[in-house]
């Protein structure tokens, strides 16, 4: 088992990874739209905020030896059902003709007061 960590996404705010390499596959962790910096991005757009997150998850598949095209499965967290063609723009955009499984759940306020959160599975 290996434990990813790169700069070049928001350090975890709790006892966890970014991410875990095991068996072949890679565990994303929840991914908030925070920068690498630790700026959480609240007061921007929907738009900004998933383009973060999914910056976030390339930075670190990349880290951990993986890529965007090996993603298995995604679940997506919104805080707003009403912005879900935005986030589905934007995240179809990043995976182009690649269509992993996913899931997309509604949920109450997120940490932070951020309005989306991505978690992942992806082959090494």
């Amino acid at each position: 088992m290996e434990l990813i960590f790169t700069p070049n996404a928001s350090t975890p705010a709790g006892h966890y990874s970014q991410a875990v390499v095991h068996g072949g596959l890679v565990f994303v962790s929840g991914l908030l739209p925070v920068t690498p910096t630790g700026e959480k991005l609240t007061d921007a757009n929907v738009e900004t905020q998933i383009t973060q997150v999914l910056e976030s998850l390339e930075a670190i598949l990349t880290a951990a030896g993986s890529a965007k095209n090996k993603v298995l499965k995604c679940t997506v967290y919104i805080s707003d059902i009403e912005d879900w063609p935005t986030i589905n723009k934007v995240y179809a955009a990043f995976f182009g003709e690649h269509k992993p499984a996913r899931a997309v759940v509604p949920v109450g306020t997120l940490h932070y007061g951020l309005n989306v959160e991505l978690e992942a599975v992806a082959a090494v």
